[in-house]
């Protein structure tokens, strides 16, 4: 699983719409090679991409059984199992046969300015039984929950070469990770929201903020 694994406490992506259609920088310039009088077809790698309805949104993949520590513990080992049997594999329909899909990613990447590159076409995210989410610190007591996500990203995009246009799809994700935090303290975003609703007391602040 690619990804950053969160720590206690530490607040989750949140969710994000972007409703802009932003034309990427990019030279375009096309390549060709011929053999005797016959002349292959253009190929266009270095087009530009104009991005739109790009959309970021957490889909829980893992949760943990209600945890609750009667009395103080410093340590503690969750069981993350799988909410449902989904595997995610990153997609790109419309990729320019020149370009493939590793290179539309990689310019959403770009476009984005993410910190990871994005999830590419050789990644995958599987249900996991033997996940587990561990925590060491101290005082802990209370009603806790655990959970896995997975930040997903699509988007609509056009690229153009040489006056020529094509438009495409990309699905794929910046992160992997998981959480654990006190049901007195809501999740930042909504994976942790809905793991909060599924295990914490109906009347902690998770639940009641969710």
């Amino acid at each position: 699983m690619r990804g950053a694994i969160r720590r206690a406490g530490t607040a989750v992506l949140a969710t994000a719409v972007l409703a802009t259609a932003v034309l990427a920088v990019g030279l375009v310039g096309c390549t060709s090679d011929s053999d005797g009088d016959d002349a292959k077809a253009e190929a266009c790698t270095d087009g530009a991409y104009a991005w739109a309805t790009v959309t970021r949104t957490e889909k829980l993949t893992a949760l943990a059984d209600p945890i609750r520590f009667e009395k103080e513990t410093d340590s503690y080992s969750a069981a993350l199992k799988p909410v449902d049997d989904t595997v995610y594999r990153p997609r790109v329909t419309g990729a320019p046969e020149d370009v493939g899909a590793a290179r539309v990613i990689k310019a959403l990447g770009a476009h984005l300015t993410v910190e990871v590159p994005l999830a590419g076409p050789s990644d995958t995210v599987r249900p996991e039984d033997d996940h587990y989410f561990e925590v060491g610190t101290a005082d802990l007591k209370g009603d806790y929950y655990s959970w896995g996500e997975i930040a997903l990203v699509e988007a609509d995009f056009t690229y153009v070469c040489e006056g020529k246009s094509s438009k495409g799809h990309v699905l794929t994700w910046e992160t992997t990770g998981s959480g654990f935090l006190p049901c007195s303290s809501p999740a930042d975003g909504e994976a942790g929201r809905t793991a909060a609703r599924e295990t914490c007391p109906a009347d902690s602040a998770a639940v009641k903020q969710a």
